[in-house]
């Protein structure tokens, strides 16, 4: 056990390293900042230098990297170019509209998918199927922007019944959080109730259920006990991922809404050129992501023995 564990902190540790390379140098190919930074358009190029200067544009990119590295691992994600302030800072007062969004946006993916999946898997070929069938399909076919707009007209314009834009000026203004969370949640409920519904149909089909209903247990505990339990495995593992994204990538979403997260800061960041904040917020994405990940191959191996013999 001891081994596993080891060998995937490494992995994980080796995929931190491999992203801090790959978002470091796609930041840089955007273009240089020092053109958004200087006071006035097409200032001279001693003012451009001054700014680079400033913010330690000028030396080669393995400087910059080294003291990318060097400052993340004491927690440093740098200065924000337009704003002045620690990334942290602003990562961290971004976080918890992201966590509001997404919370809202997983409850709803949850309650659309796992139970549609359930009935569909149990109900297998009938009209309940071909409902989940329907739904897992226009949640994986429509994109969460055109949900967004389709909900803007129907429920803010045309019924003026809920607002447009902003999160409202209280954390219980959940009038401002429907929409959004419903445009996030509406993709990943496609998913959720796609590998619920075919897990559920491999649990169903083995040996262990079947005997179970030969000796006569009832039909909603052999579901709800024996084949929901087993089937639940990676159902949690895709939702335990979907919630980091949630978190962390919904960019569309926030944007449309003008809701303040940490997708909506990432787009900021990647308009405006500022590299610290776009570098810190990508990492601290990937970083939860990948820790995610660790933990659940941690459980999984802690669960079944097979799992670490087989590394």
């Amino acid at each position: 056990m001891r081994r596993f564990i080891i060998t995937r902190v490494l992995y994980s540790i080796l995929t931190l390293w491999i992203l801090t390379v790959i978002i470091f140098s796609m930041v840089r190919l955007t273009g240089d900042p020092a053109e958004l930074l200087s006071e006035y358009p097409g200032a001279p190029e001693a003012d451009l230098e001054a700014q680079r200067e400033r913010w330690g544009l000028n030396e080669p990119w393995p400087t910059q990297y080294r003291k990318f590295v060097f400052n993340v691992f004491r927690g440093d994600f740098g200065r924000s170019f337009q704003f002045g302030t620690s990334v942290t800072d602003i990562y961290f007062q971004r976080l918890p509209n992201s966590l509001q969004l997404a919370a809202a946006g997983f409850f709803i993916s949850m309650v659309i998918g796992i139970p549609l999946g359930i009935l569909s898997a149990v109900k297998i070929n009938s009209v309940w199927d071909n409902i989940g069938k329907i739904v897992a399909l226009l949640g994986l076919s429509i994109p969460g922007f055109f949900v967004a707009l389709v909900l803007i007209l129907i429920f803010g314009v045309k019924l003026d019944w809920l607002p447009v834009i902003g999160k409202g000026d209280h954390f219980w203004d959940i009038q401002y959080l429907i929409m959004p969370s419903f445009a996030l949640g509406w993709y990943f409920a496609g998913s959720i109730l796609r590998l619920t519904r075919s897990s559920m149909l491999e649990v169903l089909g083995s040996d262990y259920v079947k005997l179970a209903r030969l000796k006569g247990v009832p039909e909603w505990v052999v579901i709800a006990k024996h084949a929901l339990k087993n089937a639940m495995i990676p159902i949690i593992t895709l939702a335990g991922l979907q919630l980091v994204l949630m978190i962390n990538v919904a960019v569309i979403i926030e944007v449309i809404f003008q809701w303040p997260g940490v997708g909506s800061l990432i787009l900021d960041g990647l308009l405006g050129r500022d590299f610290p904040v776009v570098q810190g917020s990508l990492l601290m994405a990937g970083t939860m992501i990948v820790g995610v990940n660790l933990l659940l191959d941690i459980l999984y191996a802690c669960v079944d023995p097979r799992i670490r013999l087989a590394s």
